[in-house]
């Protein structure tokens, strides 16, 4: 159902008596901005770095392992949040006064070394091709459950810093230090840091150390700013909630991109994809650059994404960005495939979604790189937390999921619950609430479906299961302009901080398919006003009055420029309160 967000009226008149624009005030109080202060870009309003646990001792040790000339080996994760943290960590490092030789990066292969931290990468590690066995392991967004890698490593006579930004197990790895907002007694206000503004925020202590040992030393003035461009990308690429600090962190980035400044990489990229760095907003990072950086970690090896990111070199950072962008073209016929067949499945369970609490799927052939994809979108038509599990690569007698939930079902603790219950079933997962990996014995795939329907069932809000689409309400036709379109574009919009979507009944005055497979329309307002709109994906007609939830878009053809609704929900009036427009 087609439902309207309520908005916090005292926020609306403190926002708009300030002059903020009367959309933009509404869709920010609706959001929890309750002050025009809370807009301003001034990086100096970022939460400061002294109050994450860990990281101070982080920087000293790391400060030490720079003067000392001590190897360092940075070791990812495979998706586009590990390879901007990788290469923030690089870049940030070698401007902190890394000397050639000192810093490198390893990265897991997801299908054959499995997540995090292992024994398996420790040892990989200690014989790193460039750097030989390093002093240090720097573990960038994993590593807070990883305690038998970490003790692998002490073995092996390296030392670790774990920077993660995941939920801790029952114990926290022994590690040198750990600098993670979401370890117990951390007092650092936001818990929705990316790995990559962790790995950010230690830069900034390292930098801070540097100072204070040696004010003079050119490396204490590093202007570490330069690197938000990369923050921006993998933060918006995993997810997290765009609380203040992340669209602080988000929204400078931007800025960077736009300006011509951001890293060979990112705007070979944005060029790949056909998008406008000038122009470039959190939705480009999110399904244009992000996308082409984890398919490589999806189906190859994210180190190539990961080159992409950290190369100067304009005609390399383009030569990569194509070879990124052939495997996102890979990567999305495989995912249409399985898609397809996992909606297939879903119509064919003998208990349907709507009496369900989540949904377990696995089929033969399905490639572990992708499923993730699969279990969104299924929990997008389902709406309800959704598992979908591959055959391992390595080893065909286990499975490799990935799930993603809904508001209101925190998955990782639904996973956690399911552990406890059943020792041993689990052999390993991790996560946060609205994402999470999972390996399992094949054999066991109908007793962990059963555990995790009963764990959903005990632990998820109720009312978390009825499917209502959130929307801003709606704009007067006079309001639909290029001017609005410029204004959204400029916010950052993301999880937690959702992108503005409106609503409103109209006439359907002319529909008619475009390339068979998308629902061209003119729309009609009560006031007689016209509207051009599309509905992607749609090819069923619509009624001739409709309730609509739509977003706008800037459509240009041939040099001039338009503003378009896309729809994205439409249902017969009278199932919701109308929205006269």
């Amino acid at each position: 159902m087609i439902a309207t967000r309520e908005v916090p009226q005292q926020a609306l008149e403190r926002l708009r008596a300030a002059g903020v624009a009367p959309v933009l005030a509404r869709l920010l109080a609706a959001r929890g901005v309750e002050h025009a202060e809370e807009l301003a870009l001034d990086l100096g309003r970022l939460l400061p770095p002294a109050a994450m646990k860990g990281l101070a001792h982080a920087a000293r040790l790391l400060a030490d392992a720079l003067a000392a000339g001590e190897r360092i080996c940075v070791v990812a994760d495979y998706d586009c949040d590990g390879a901007t943290a990788c290469a923030v960590a690089l870049r940030g490092l070698r401007a902190l006064g890394a000397a050639p030789g000192q810093l490198d990066y390893l990265v897991p292969n997801r299908f054959e070394h499995g997540y995090g931290l292992t024994p398996p990468v420790v040892a990989l590690a200690a014989r790193h091709p460039r750097l030989g066995r390093p002093d240090w392991l720097l573990t960038v967004d994993s590593g807070i459950a990883s305690a038998d890698g970490v003790e692998a490593a002490h073995a092996a006579g390296m030392r670790v810093i774990v920077t993660d930004h995941h939920l801790p197990g029952a114990a926290l790895p022994p590690a040198d230090a750990i600098v993670d907002p979401n370890q117990p007694d951390c007092a650092f206000p936001s818990k929705h840091l990316a790995g990559v503004g962790v790995m950010f925020y230690l830069l900034l202590g390292v930098r801070t150390e540097l100072r204070r040992r040696d004010p003079g030393n050119p490396a204490a003035r590093v202007p570490l700013q330069a690197l938000l461009d990369l923050v921006a990308l993998g933060t918006v690429a995993d997810l997290v909630r765009l609380d203040a600090n992340n669209r602080l962190l988000v929204q400078a980035g931007l800025q960077r991109i736009r300006a011509g400044a951001a890293c060979a990489g990112i705007r070979a990229l944005l060029q790949a994809a056909g998008r406008d760095a000038r122009r470039a907003g959190s939705s480009d990072l999110g399904f244009a650059v992000g996308p082409r950086i984890n398919a490589a970690g999806r189906l190859a090896d994210i180190s190539l994404g990961i080159e992409c990111l950290l190369t100067d070199d304009p005609t390399r950072a383009a030569e990569l960005a194509s070879a990124l962008d052939a495997i996102n073209r890979e990567r999305r016929g495989i995912e249409s495939v399985m898609r397809d067949e996992a909606l297939a499945e879903l119509d064919a369970l003998p208990v349907p979604p709507a009496q369900r609490h989540c949904v377990v799927l696995h089929r033969p052939g399905w490639h572990e790189g992708v499923v993730g994809l699969v279990a969104s979108r299924v929990k997008e038509r389902a709406h309800r937390p959704t598992v979908a599990l591959a055959c391992s690569s390595a080893d065909p007698g286990l499975l490799r999921g990935s799930g993603r939930s809904i508001p209101g079902v925190h998955l990782r603790d639904a996973l956690d619950l399911v552990d406890k219950r059943a020792p041993g079933l689990l052999l390993r997962f991790g996560g946060h609430a609205m994402a999470a990996g999972l390996t399992l014995p094949a054999s066991r795939l109908d007793e962990f479906a059963a555990l995790l329907e009963e764990a959903v069932r005990e632990l998820a809000d109720p009312d978390c299961f009825a499917s209502t689409l959130l929307t801003d309400g709606p704009l007067a036709p006079a309001e639909i302009d290029l001017a609005l379109v410029d204004a959204l574009e400029a916010q950052v919009w993301g999880q937690g901080f959702a992108a503005p979507l409106f609503s409103g009944e109209f006439a359907v005055a002319r529909q008619s398919l475009a390339g068979g497979r998308h629902l061209r329309l003119e729309l009609r307002a009560d006031c007689g006003a016209r509207l051009e709109a599309i509905a992607f994906g749609r090819t069923e007609t619509l009624p001739d009055r409709a309730i609509l939830a739509y977003r706008l878009i800037r459509d240009e053809y041939r040099g001039l420029a338009s503003v378009r609704l896309v729809v994205e929900a439409a249902e017969p009036p009278g199932l919701a309160p109308p929205h006269p427009v």
